[in-house]
């Protein structure tokens, strides 16, 4: 007896929220992401175990957007007492970080090791110091 587990593009059309679109949500697998400032610099960490960097992922910088997007190919297949089982996970991915302000695109870096894309986008946070506000309270 075989057993083919796939997901197919269409399983979640039926029950889309009408407002996912407007809000920018997208379909398809989404890296985990930890984005944090680092002194001056913006620094993005996105969990990608399994994807060939090389040929399947993209670093961008659009403007003030820092953008990630790639394609995740795995199959995997597993044999039993007689059952055979078939994971496939795949499917197109994109994230977007919001930068402060505009940066040239050649000073951003990114290396991958051990499954994570770390980007770089050195002093993007130049010049940038937060101004405390202060709270009142009613009396």
């Amino acid at each position: 007896m075989t057993t083919v587990l796939t997901r197919s593009p269409f399983a979640r059309t039926w029950v889309r929220d009408p407002w996912s679109q407007q809000l920018g949500v997208t379909e398809g697998p989404v890296p985990a992401a930890d984005v944090y400032r680092e002194g001056e610099d913006l620094v993005a960490r996105l969990d990608l175990p399994g994807v060939n960097p090389a040929d399947d992922v993209t670093v961008e910088v659009e403007g003030r957007k820092l953008v990630v997007r790639g394609e995740r190919k795995d199959q995997r297949s597993e044999e039993s007492e007689g059952r055979r089982i078939s994971e496939v996970r795949f499917g197109s991915f994109r994230r977007v970080v919001t930068l402060p302000k505009a940066v040239d695109g050649d000073a951003v870096r990114a290396s991958y090791d051990s499954g994570v894309l770390t980007v770089t986008v050195p002093g993007v946070f130049a010049g940038t110091t937060p101004q405390r506000i202060e709270v009142t309270t009613a009396a």
